[in-house]
């Protein structure tokens, strides 16, 4: 009979290791046949190794903005001196963090901006349906900053400005917490604004159906009426497809409305087709209303979905899409 230490070193490497590591480990727990544990362990493993991986590709998103965050301290750091004499300190940043989050976008999601000719050359109000991440949002933002030389602020829910590391981020960027007086000045000033009416409520709970979710949400057209802008939507095609949430579960629904903090989990990562499309404007009337503005815009968003999505949509169709051209419309 062979000997464990004789195990060790005898026969083909691979085995011999493996014989090794099993009999040290049956001598240490002193489990008897622990090779047929082991060998549960990693056929296990292996089957729940994709549902890992489609819960953790959604971290990249994570990954990527405290990339962003990192790049802007260190440029930020490198160029201390020039932001008392520059007027616009933080122009090459924002171009730099644009290049990083455009190249994502054409690398994993063959991302593709249609219709930015509908974007009037002044102020306007830019309104999205708002996916499980604000990824599409971000891409058009860094595709628009890098062919049109077109910076757009954006509206955001609350609890992101609590996010810790973010602060520079967004004042970087522009993001607001959205007081209506705020977002009516800075279109007053000239810029292009946008906001996800849904909100946070919309990314978490629409599903593959992209149904519309605003709730009795109005303000945003009261600003576009004040500020006496157009109105833009703007859909971006398979972004459910991209990364879903489990919304769907009661439970999580409970959890949000009581702690109205995104505490639903999120899979997927997958890299689907992406298309941002946008619409013709919604030229501003004086004599129309905050709830007919509303309507309007939701029905041109509406209108936007069904001519681009199939609904309901689908992973492997959108994952097929990679692999089709599309005529583009600028």
């Amino acid at each position: 009979m062979i000997g464990g230490n004789e195990s060790c070193v005898a026969g083909p490497i691979p085995v011999s290791y493996l014989s090794c590591l099993t009999y040290i480990l049956g001598e240490w727990t002193g489990v008897e046949h622990i090779e047929d544990y082991l060998s549960y362990a990693v056929y296990l493993s292996w089957v729940l190794f994709p549902l890992a991986v489609v819960f953790l590709l959604p971290g990249v998103i994570v990954i990527l903005f405290y990339t962003s965050i990192l790049l802007l301290h260190i440029y930020k750091r490198k160029n201390e001196l020039r932001e008392a004499y520059s007027s616009d300190f933080w122009a090459g940043a924002r171009q730099m963090v644009a290049t990083l989050w455009d190249g994502h976008g054409r690398i994993w999601h063959g991302y593709e901006l249609h219709g930015t000719g509908n974007i009037p050359e002044g102020p306007g109000l830019i309104v999205f349906y708002h996916g499980a991440t604000p990824a599409d949002y971000i891409y058009f933002m860094a595709r628009l900053l890098i062919q049109k030389k077109r910076y757009c602020h954006v509206v955001a829910d609350h609890f992101v400005f609590g996010v810790p590391g973010f602060k520079i981020l967004l004042d970087t960027h522009g993001v607001m917490h959205g007081p209506k007086e705020e977002c009516v000045s800075a279109l007053k000033k000239g810029c292009l604004l946008a906001i996800a009416p849904g909100g946070v409520r919309e990314a978490l709970f629409s599903d593959e159906t992209y149904n519309i979710i605003w709730g009795n949400r109005k303000g945003f057209a009261q600003v576009a009426i004040d500020a006496k802008v157009p109105i833009i939507p703007m859909f971006t095609q398979n972004v459910r497809e991209g990364v879903r949430t489990l919304g769907g579960i009661k439970i999580f629904r409970s959890l949000y409305e009581y702690t109205r903090l995104p505490i639903v989990p999120f899979y997927g990562g997958f890299p689907v087709k992406l298309r941002t499309f946008i619409g013709e404007p919604i030229p501003y009337e004086p004599n129309i209303t905050a709830e007919e503005l509303t309507a309007k815009t939701k029905a041109a968003l509406q209108a936007l979905i069904e001519k681009h999505q199939k609904i309901p949509g689908n992973i492997f169709r959108a994952l097929m899409e990679r692999f089709q051209t599309q005529k583009k419309e600028d």
